[in-house]
Parts: structure tokens; sequence; C-alpha cells
């Protein structure tokens, strides 16, 4: 399926979210904006879209680091732009020390950003001269929301679905739930008449439908042990390093692991390791992935198709 000429999908790496650009005849607008440690990338690639126009909006569906990560550079050379983020996220970024707690929780970065605008469950919002309504859509994180295009049957579905599966459930790793608002949240979409998905990582896809079947199989599988839940957690968070720093003195592991704090809950609340237990235990199991190489006393990220 075709995208509209006002859309532009800019599909990155894992490490960063999906951009999507679009050029409407009275606005231009960025949905989410890739971690910060690709800002620079992140704005060539907008200024590129956009050619001499300006940037006037940016919405982000959910504020992991990853998703709104380039907010701070695009607001910094489009100093006109507004920024719309979850309703209940907005109070929080008024003081950015709470803020930051979020992303310190994962281990990870974020420039510090503002805001101007709320997004509501149930916003309609216009971008690239099409009608959206926005849809809460908890699990992955419990304040992200979904962009539905019900004239063009297009979703844009963040990290609520993807073609093989979903973010990790977040919530669950530190006690707070999230796998029946996962499931709640597949049933949304489910229940809409998509023709094509544009998901916050990975390339646009259009079997909706089997990407639903293998997403209801994979929080089957979570719900039935939130061991297993965890321990995926806590490999995409020690990944998402990996990724990020490219190299990781094996040394290093056991007090980096400790150091962020969401790993620390899920093991605290499911596993219970030591630290260097859960350090080769993780080490391990991404290794049998091939999602990492060892390298003499490195371990060396290894770019793969899937998250």
């Amino acid at each position: 399926m075709k995208l509209p000429k006002s859309m532009h999908v800019l599909e990155r790496g894992w490490l960063s979210s999906n951009n999507i650009v679009f050029l409407g005849k009275d606005q231009t607008a960025i949905v989410d904006t890739g971690y910060c440690q690709h800002e620079e990338q992140t704005l060539q690639l907008v200024q590129h879209v956009l050619q001499e126009r300006t940037l006037d909006a940016i919405y982000n569906t959910h504020l992991h680091s990853d998703h709104c990560g380039g907010n701070r550079i695009l607001q910094e050379y489009y100093p006109a732009v507004s920024t719309h983020v979850p309703a209940a996220e907005f109070p929080r970024l008024k003081n950015w020390a709470r803020m930051k707690l979020t992303f310190d929780a994962t281990g990870q970065r974020c420039e510090m950003f503002h805001a101007e605008e709320m997004v509501h469950p149930n916003d309609k919002i216009r971008l690239g001269d099409l009608d959206w309504t926005a849809l809460y859509a908890p699990g992955h994180h419990p304040y992200a929301y979904l962009l539905h295009c019900e004239q063009e049957g297009i979703l844009i579905s963040a990290d609520a679905l993807w073609e093989k599966g979903f973010g990790v459930v977040f919530p669950a790793l530190d006690g707070w739930g999230g796998f029946k608002e996962t499931r709640a949240t597949l049933d949304m979409i489910d229940d809409l008449d998509l023709r094509l998905v544009i998901p916050g990582h990975g390339k646009p896809f259009t079997d909706v439908k089997q990407a639903l079947k293998e997403a209801y199989s994979r929080i089957s599988y979570l719900e039935g042990d939130p061991v297993r839940n965890a321990q995926n957690g806590i490999k995409v968070l020690l990944k998402f390093l990996l990724m990020e720093r490219q190299s990781i003195n094996l040394s290093e592991v056991p007090k980096l692991l400790k150091g962020i704090p969401l790993v620390n809950a899920a093991n605290r609340n499911h596993m219970n390791y030591g630290d260097i237990h859960l350090a080769h235990w993780a080490v391990t199991q991404l290794k049998r992935a091939g999602a990492l190489a060892v390298e003499g006393r490195l371990l060396v990220n290894v770019e793969s198709k899937s998250g």
C-alpha cells in the first residue's frame, strides 16, 4: 500500500524510533523523534524532507527516550515548533527532575525539552491534511497513544504492535501490571479496519491480522509466567546499552545492570539473581540470540533486524 503523499516514514534502527513526517498544506509535523544519540541525524533527515519549510509541530506517542530524544534539537532548530505530549505526562515536564527519573529508570538518556500542548484520548488531530484520532493504548507504556486515520486505514502503532510482537511490558517489571492493558490495546487494534500499520520500530506492514496473531500469542506466553517478561525486559535494556555504546567490557556489565532501577526491580520481583549471576545470564542469553558477540573481554553489538 502506498502512503498518502503528505506522509513520509523515516525508518530508523532499533536504537531510535521511526519518525513520521507530515507535509500538510498549512502545517508540517513529526510523530516521534528518535533517541538523543541520533539527534543530529534526525535533524538532517527532517530537514531533507521539509526542504525549505519549517517544522510546526512535534507529537510524541509516549515519552520513552527513543521516541522523544530528538525533541531538544528540533526545538532548538525550529524555535516556533509546538510540542504535543500525552496529557498525563504534561505536568511532569514542568519539573524536569521528575521527568528525568523515568529515563534514569531504564538506564537511558534524554536531553531536556519542553511541551506546549496535551494530547488526550480520542482527540482529533489534523496531520498531513488527514484526520487522525488519538487512541489511548496502555501496556508497553501506561500513557501511550496511537494515531488512527480511519479514512486511509492507517495506524501509527508506536510500540503497541510491531510486525513481530510489541515493546516490553515495562509496568510489569516493577509490579504495576500491564498484561491486561496490553491485551486490551491489541483488542482495540483488532477492531479497527486497517490496511497499513506504521510501527515504532521496523518497517511498515500490511498483514495486520498475522501481526496481531503473533502479538496475542506473545502476550499469552508472557501472562503465563511474569518471569518471562522480566527476563525479556532485562535482555532488552542490556541490548539497548550495547546498541548505544557498541561495545562494553565484560567486567562492567554487573555494575551497569545494577545501576538500572528497572533491572533491579525485575530481578528483585521475579528472579533474585546475584549481580554477577544476572550479568552472566543476560550476556549468555543475548549471545545465544545472536544479539552480541564476545571478543576477548568485550561485548560487541551485533545488528539485528528485530528488537
